[in-house]
């Protein structure tokens, strides 16, 4: 099977491209399966019910996010009861939500999403490597395909959980700095890995705000309203091969449109 992984979804432009061309990308790439992260998919910070189901309605399957998942103030009474938006799961247990999950594809096939966040330059959170093989151990009672969002900053971090969960998983992707990186590679016991799936949005930008704001904030260091960007907008991710029957990876390449 093969399954695409979307990179963050950034406001009203990468849910219009995604509109727009989603459903020709599955056609061309064969796709059984797909992923996608949506921490600010609501005008660059958060996601709302609406727009997650917006989201589901083209075809994507499964929602994954990161550090800007509680923006929106109703998104907790949502992802309480929506078991396709994930939180991460290295946060406590009695945030509102699902860390991993085991779905069923389109065709029948099970597959585990886990999604967790780096501790790297970010939040104070549990440890995600000892929450990653917590959820490993419990999906794999139901399914060998597992995919795993490392939602992080430091690249280092991502590398290494990388290398923790080498013939544990699938796939281990990066999200959170909306730049993609050009290391896709199989690790040496079958699992799929890249540090950062990169972003769908608007690359005229500055990780998908306008550049002139950004630059303002950086040259005098006074608060600046960011807007969303608009121009030369695209789709970033991959596309992972999987044997159903092992959960080995059998290919990685990097999406972009």
């Amino acid at each position: 099977m093969n399954v695409l992984l979307i990179g963050d979804i950034t406001g009203a432009p990468g849910r219009n491209i995604l509109k727009e061309q989603l459903k020709n990308i599955q056609k061309q790439e064969s796709i059984g399966f797909t992923i996608a992260n949506a921490e600010n998919a609501a005008g660059g910070s958060g996601v709302t019910e609406n727009i997650a189901n917006e989201l589901f309605s083209y075809g994507i399957d499964v929602l994954t996010s990161g550090d800007h998942i509680w923006k929106k103030k109703e998104t907790a009474e949502y992802i309480a009861r929506e078991y396709r938006l994930l939180r991460p799961a290295n946060y406590p247990d009695i945030a509102p939500g699902f860390g991993c999950y085991v779905f069923k594809a389109r065709t029948g096939e099970s597959i585990g999403v886990i999604n967790l966040i780096g501790r790297v330059f970010m939040q104070a959170v549990d440890c995600p490597f000892r929450i990653a093989k917590e959820c490993v151990e419990k999906l794999r009672k139901e399914t060998s395909t597992i995919f795993v969002d490392i939602h992080a900053e430091a690249t280092s971090e991502k590398v290494a959980m990388g290398w923790f969960l080498d013939g544990m998983v699938s796939c281990v992707f990066g999200t959170h700095t909306h730049i993609q990186t050009a290391d896709e590679r199989l690790l040496h016991k079958h699992t799929a890995y890249i540090t950062d799936i990169g972003m769908t949005g608007p690359m005229d930008s500055v990780i998908g705000r306008k550049k002139e704001q950004i630059l303002e904030r950086f040259l005098t260091q006074m608060p600046v309203k960011f807007e969303m960007a608009e121009a030369d907008v695209r789709i970033h991710g991959a596309v992972v091969e999987v044997d159903l029957k092992t959960g080995h990876a059998l290919s990685i390449k990097r999406l972009l449109t």
